[in-house]
């Protein structure tokens, strides 16, 4: 069942999910919006715990189908914990990736199956989908030298090769086709004040996110 007041960054590695997302968070929360920011893997502390193996850069004999249950079993503590009790409050929740960064990641470039991940996933969140979700669009390679030039640690994820983060901006593709009809595509391959602004507008004039009157 979608959740109207739930909203979703979705973005390959480098294209701008948090900084973009955090941007518009401040703005709409300046504005008086009752809304919360999160973000996935994490967001609570179990979910964080859960996360920092994920990421951890020792962990590479991590089997892509354990990485693949660690996401979903920190997506269902996320989502009973946090994603719920705020919806429930009437509060607007706008959450750095979800689903569909596993469907691309761990289903399409880890190969384990878009249809065998989304089984996992569907188990963890009984039916719960976004109302709205942005995918920030931006080539692998540029998301990647942005990683390498501007971060000082990279995690796991990020020290996987070009090979890698190509295989996840095909499967955001993929999961687009099959998955994204009711998704916003946003060119992320600009600056940022300008892909701000995009999403800012896309929230307030498509999906209604405004303060209570």
């Amino acid at each position: 069942m979608k959740q109207a007041k739930f909203l979703v960054m979705e973005g390959c590695d480098g294209s701008g999910k948090t900084t973009v997302s955090q941007a518009v968070y401040k703005r709409l929360k300046e504005e008086g919006v009752d809304i919360i920011y999160t973000r996935e893997p994490g967001g609570i502390d179990i979910s964080e715990q859960i996360r920092a193996v994920i990421l951890d850069p020792k962990n590479t004999a991590m089997n892509n189908r354990t990485e693949a249950l660690l996401y979903a079993a920190g997506r269902r503590q996320h989502l009973v914990e946090k994603i719920l009790p705020a919806m429930e409050k009437g509060q607007w929740v706008l959450c750095d990736r979800f689903v569909f960064s596993s469907l691309a990641y761990q289903g399409y470039a880890r190969g384990i199956g878009m249809e065998e991940v989304m089984k996992i996933n569907e188990f963890a969140l009984e039916g719960v989908e976004p109302g709205h979700t942005i995918f920030l669009d931006i080539p692998a390679e540029v998301g990647l030298e942005r990683i390498n030039r501007n971060r000082s640690y990279l995690d796991r994820l990020d020290q996987e090769g070009l090979d890698f983060h190509n295989r996840v901006f095909q499967g955001y593709q993929e999961v687009l086709k099959k998955y994204g009809k009711d998704t916003k595509v946003i060119d992320a391959n600009r600056p940022a004040e300008d892909v701000i602004e995009d999403v800012y507008k896309y929230l307030v004039e498509e999906c209604g996110v405004c303060a209570k009157r």
